[in-house]
């Protein structure tokens, strides 16, 4: 079987590589970007990792054949990140690149991209979507027909710490993981059966910077990226006093490039740690296995809704526990989701249905809509002046939203 992965100039790709070696079916691993320079780098480090690597940038070429086909890419790269972390501070919003503001950013430029490249995948071959915002784009691969599924790193960091902290093995660890892609809580921690989170709660407050109190209350443990919710205004302080994210990892991705170039390497790095993406390759891994071997595995992942949040429309695309096989994820059976979580689901929900809308057929009242409706945002005034700096920072990918 042959895995191609678009994006494959991506200095995350031999965390990829990593996990692929498991793999005794697969035959072929095919490394896809626009960007020959770096390709010419990543393409022979992934290879001395992994023999089957090949790398080229023809998409058509690369996608043919394919069974399964990862999306990883990045518009704009990191330069586009540091615009979309930077813009919404002066407006005094979270600068972040996956919700807010700078979110929506990234799913304009974003979503037509992945639409084009998934309309050459092979009939009937799963699209593995790792490119943010993976729900909006998720939704949009299964708007447009494909197998795709869609994949983030939240919930297994998360069930490997509390594994280390338990001393069982993570696959003994089950995540009532709820919620939209990095909008997500983890209501309990089962082991053999029991739940072990609130144990555990200390622990997670520490790991995602929130209140042990605010945990407590909640009886969950919120993602990192609930952050930008629960402490908006001391998120905005720090990261106006600091670079942002995307500068540090421009920084990281320079050095791993030179690493890389060493015809000695073979291994990924311990720099890679620091570029992001922790259990990656695991989370992928396992996914891919799940898909292909039917073997019933347990993933959080981003599915349709159908039915399973009764307070969201069936299309909408949720991120929840699910058992895996070869047909695909099947959200397991969980407790109702109650007001503390389901208001700030929907509200969500609501922006990502008008930021997908301004994604596919742009214009300027659209982007407006959808920032208004962002609970980070939610002010007139404050959604005229994002719609305007937006649509000036991104002017090279977004003419339809002019």
């Amino acid at each position: 079987m042959k895995i191609s992965v678009v994006g494959g100039g991506s200095t995350y790709t031999p965390e990829l590589i990593d996990g692929f070696g498991a793999f005794k079916d697969v035959t072929e691993v095919v490394l896809i970007d626009p960007d020959a320079e770096r390709l010419s780098i990543v393409g022979p480090f992934a290879k001395r990792m992994l023999p089957s690597v090949r790398w080229t940038t023809d998409l058509d070429e690369g996608l043919d054949g394919a069974g399964i086909v990862i999306i990883q890419l990045r518009v704009g790269g990191q330069t586009a990140r540091i615009s979309d972390e930077t813009f919404p501070l002066e407006c005094g919003c979270v600068g972040q690149e996956t919700t807010g503001a700078g979110g929506l950013a990234k799913a304009l430029r974003t979503v037509p991209v992945v639409l084009d490249v998934a309309a050459k995948a092979p009939p009937g071959a799963w699209i593995v979507n790792f490119t943010n915002p993976v729900g909006i784009v998720t939704r949009a691969l299964l708007d447009a027909g494909h197998r795709a599924v869609g994949l983030c790193n939240v919930a297994v960091g998360f069930q490997r710490h509390f594994a280390s902290l338990l001393g069982v093995e993570p696959s003994a660890v089950v995540l009532d993981h709820i919620g939209l892609n990095h909008l997500t809580w983890e209501r309990a921690a089962y082991v053999d059966g029991v739940d072990r989170l609130p144990s555990l709660l200390a622990a997670a407050a520490s790991r995602v910077q929130l209140p042990l109190s605010l945990l407590r209350r909640l009886g969950s443990a919120p993602s990192y990226y609930l952050r930008y919710f629960y402490a908006h205004d001391e998120v905005v302080a720090v990261q106006r006093s600091e670079p942002t994210r995307g500068e540090k990892v421009a920084k990281i991705e320079a050095e791993l490039l030179e690493m890389y170039k060493n015809p000695g390497l073979a291994e990924k790095p311990t720099l890679l740690s620091q570029r992001g993406g922790a259990f990656y390759s695991e989370a992928a891994v396992g996914l891919i296995s799940s898909l292909l071997r039917d073997d019933g595995g347990i993933h959080a992942v981003n599915v349709r809704n159908d039915g399973h949040f009764p307070f969201l429309p069936d299309d909408a695309v949720i991120e929840v526990t699910c058992r895996v096989g070869k047909r695909g994820p099947t959200p397991l059976p969980t407790a109702p989701v109650g007001p503390p979580y389901a208001g700030l689901i929907g509200a969500v929900h609501g922006y990502e249905e008008l930021a997908l809308d301004a994604a596919l057929r742009g214009g300027r009242d659209r982007v407006y809509l959808a920032l208004l409706a962002h609970p980070l945002v939610g002010q007139h005034h404050l959604a005229e002046q994002l719609a305007d700096k937006l649509i000036a920072a991104n002017a090279a990918y977004l003419a339809r939203a002019r």
